[in-house]
């Protein structure tokens, strides 16, 4: 909450009082996406530092700051000397603005996407952009106030936008779902109470993240006063700051852990359902045996013949073919059936290391919640390459254990179905709804996926290889040219009662390429 209307109402009072009459020494930037500001009163200094990133916006008050000698570029040259008046927060914003005793005007706009610093000499002179790619933010206004939803069909939950995540999940804490529908604007109203004048501001670990809250929610790592906004604010950034990778690369862990145990017993399900079907289906020795057995009494030429399987003791027809003498049909059930063999003995072996893969993903993942080590970023990176759970070891034993063809290009992994109900399987257990998924438009072949990174946009080389190995393994593999669907996997689905391997797309693009294996040399 320390971007909210509800935190910055309390923390524009507080550099109002304390900031009154200083001065502007100096503004200028030398990291990418933040803004450095001080101040002084002739004697005391007082320093702002605007995250203006788009991952994690944020007004830092750091005690010092030491301007580096190089790599600096001063900004807003008309905003030096100007003497600071008062800080107000825009209604039900997430916007804090600096009024200057000239009219000067520096507005901070915190929104998470698309933050920004908008400087204007006068109320009417032209504003001066941070982010000068946002030209949208030269025209940004306060809103008007809206009245209040007194609708009844509402929810007074949704009432108050400006609420954010955090307060509403607190009120669903404290049962805000069970209430009765008449006592639920009474809560709301106790809520805003409590975020309008607050006893305390608490610096939290909820969900895998360091949050400022204004209400007792998680883990509560750090507790202020409700008098002391600057003081929670001066602690919390540096602190969510420092903890980011950490939490970043936990989520990582856990998502590829969670990931690792789905697939893995998905894996083994599938591969004991198949085991199951071929113990309980007529084994092909059997069948050669039986042809053997009666080979005096099939007519050259058949098709089929009767005869009393003597492993059963029940009539049975054989299937032949016309055009091969039974002894050949004979041998090459006999070379089935080795074959067959071999494949439930590594259809049981791949049951074993896959349901020991699962326990073992589950096991990482308790370890995560329980041990105290994993806590400092440090440790959590030892834990990882103990474990085998290193980016590039974790792709790298993907690759080996995944039943789809496996390709890796500029660091992305691209899985290829093998057959219809291969396909269903990549489509719906394998891939994550953030996959990008691919298809040779309007001919039956193989699904394509090329696997998701957290916080990176796969590139278009990647993309194309992708769909020229859509084109390759699909029916127009020998065409020119091959249009090939590509869409996220979530907005892929399989209607009821579809054939293996068949799917509906709800939203595509379509590119043109040239079928092909661009790994094949490789």
């Amino acid at each position: 909450m320390h971007t909210n209307y509800y935190f910055l109402r309390q923390l524009a009072p507080a550099l109002s009082e304390r900031l009154r009459g200083y001065r502007v020494a100096t503004c200028f930037s030398q990291e990418k996406d933040e803004l450095v500001i001080g101040l002084t009163d002739g004697g005391a200094e007082f320093w702002l530092k605007v995250q203006l990133g788009a991952n994690f916006p944020a007004l830092a008050l750091p005690e010092t700051f030491q301007r580096a000698r190089a790599n600096s570029v001063d900004l807003f040259p008309d905003l030096l000397g100007e003497q600071l008046e008062s800080v107000a927060a825009w209604p039900f914003d997430r916007v804090l603005q600096i009024n200057f005793r000239s009219g000067a005007r520096l507005v901070f706009k915190l929104y998470g996407p698309r933050p920004n610093a908008i400087f204007r000499l006068t109320p009417e002179a032209p504003a001066q952009l941070f982010q000068q790619k946002l030209l949208a933010d030269a025209d940004l206004r306060p809103a008007p106030p809206k009245a209040a939803d007194e609708n009844p069909a509402v929810d007074p939950l949704k009432r108050h936008p400006a609420l954010a995540d955090l307060p509403a999940r607190y009120l669903r804490a404290q049962g805000y779902e069970a209430a009765p529908a008449d006592a639920r604007p009474r809560l709301v109203n106790q809520l805003l109470a409590q975020l309008e004048t607050p006893a305390h501001y608490y610096i939290i670990q909820y969900e895998g993240r360091t949050r400022l809250s204004l209400l007792p929610l998680g883990d509560i790592l750090e507790t202020f006063p409700g008098t002391a906004p600057l003081a929670a604010l001066r602690r919390f950034v540096p602190m969510a700051l420092g903890r980011r990778a950490l939490e970043t690369e936990l989520r990582q862990v856990r998502q590829t852990l969670e990931r690792r145990a789905d697939e893995a017993s998905s894996a083994a399900t599938h591969a004991r359902q198949r085991l199951h079907a071929l113990a309980h289906e007529a084994g092909y020795r059997n069948i050669a045996d039986l042809i053997m057995a009666h080979l005096h009494e099939i007519r050259p030429g058949a098709t089929q013949h009767e005869v009393v399987d003597f492993y059963t003791g029940e009539p049975r027809t054989i299937k032949l073919k016309a055009n091969e003498k039974p002894q050949k049909t004979a041998e090459n059930l006999y070379r089935k059936a080795k074959n067959q063999q071999i494949e439930e003995r590594q259809l049981t072996e791949r049951i074993a290391r896959r349901e020991a893969e699962a326990f073992f993903a589950l096991e990482r993942l308790e370890e995560l919640d329980t041990q105290p080590a994993l806590a400092e970023l440090r440790g959590l990176r030892t834990w990882r390459k103990l474990h085998g759970l290193d980016p590039a070891q974790a792709a790298a034993q993907a690759a080996r254990e995944l039943p789809f063809k496996v390709f890796e290009d500029r660091g992305f992994t691209i899985l290829v179905g093998r057959n219809s109900a291969n396909n269903d399987l990549l489509t719906q257990k394998y891939a994550h709804k953030d996959d990008l998924w691919l298809h040779a438009k309007d001919v039956s072949g193989s699904h394509v996926v090329i696997r998701h990174k957290a916080g990176q946009t796969i590139p278009e080389p990647v993309i194309e290889h992708a769909a020229q190995l859509a084109g390759w393994y699909s029916r127009r593999q020998h065409d020119s040219l091959c249009p090939v669907t590509v869409t996220p996997k979530k907005f892929v689905r399989k209607p009821k009662g579809a054939l293996p391997g068949q799917v509906v797309v709800e939203r595509e693009k379509v590119v043109l390429v040239k079928p092909g294996n661009p790994f094949e040399k490789e």
